[in-house]
């Protein structure tokens, strides 16, 4: 069902992990162009690249961190004109609090939430009615998480910030909208000292009685960027089996 057909996407973060799946997903609904960035993983950026194209989609791999502004402004000028931009990209310092440098803030902070913030400003200007924005945070944006307090800080500002820009978007009728996802078995776990105790509790405790997986999370983004999802706006939408819900 070609439902972005004609369509220009782009996913920030989406060479791996759940950027990979979305940006998949998209190519299989259609999308003309599919494009990706990524950081530094060249092989990883042209397997799914080469996906893509697979799928039916031209597909651009865009490297630079999109932390940056000038970088992230300069991904979106060789992108072109969107008619979906996902901020997924995400990266963070995982320690307690009273380990935490400075600097450690302005790593998390620029990348999770900032980015987006620069990525609407120089896009959505070109974008035309009826796009959509879409951002990806936790649930540790609302929970406190071992070792989670920067990223989750820096996530529950991105969700401020999509109230605030589908408010001021919706004259535009540029739709704003975030996906929060249970915990998904990716490459980013590895870098929490408790992964498999982790994977194990969620598993056990999750309704749905398994762990989200990238193609869960796609096909809510992917909704949420179609003609369907027109009158949600500054909404974050949770997609974790039902792991939050009970008490």
């Amino acid at each position: 069902m070609a439902v972005f057909a004609g369509k220009s996407v782009l996913v920030t973060g989406g060479s791996r992990g759940i950027g990979r799946g979305i940006a998949l997903r998209f190519a299989e609904l259609g999308a003309a162009k599919v494009a990706i960035s990524y950081l530094r993983n060249d092989s990883a950026a042209e397997e799914t690249g080469a996906e893509i194209r697979e799928r039916g989609a031209e597909a651009q791999l865009l490297r630079g961190n999109v932390g940056v502004p000038e970088k992230a402004v300069a991904l979106l000028d060789e992108a072109g004109p969107l008619d979906v931009l996902v901020s997924n990209a995400a990266t963070g310092v995982i320690r307690p609090a009273l380990e935490l440098e400075e600097r450690h803030w302005d790593w998390t902070m620029n990348a999770n939430a900032r980015a987006l913030l620069t990525l609407t400003r120089h896009a959505a200007p070109q974008m035309q009615p009826g796009s959509a924005i879409l951002a990806l945070t936790s649930q540790g944006s609302q929970r406190v998480l071992e070792g989670y307090v920067l990223v989750g800080t820096s996530k529950a500002a991105l969700e401020a910030l999509v109230r605030y820009l589908a408010v001021e978007l919706a004259p535009r009728d540029i739709r704003v909208n975030a996906v929060s996802a249970g915990l998904v078995d990716t490459g980013a776990l590895v870098h929490f000292p408790n992964r498999e105790a982790m994977i194990d509790w969620y598993t056990a405790r999750t309704p749905a009685g398994r762990l989200v997986e990238p193609q869960d999370v796609a096909e809510v983004v992917c909704f949420l960027a179609s003609p369907a999802a027109g009158m949600i706006r500054g909404q974050t939408v949770v997609v974790d089996g039902g792991y939050s819900v009970l008490a």
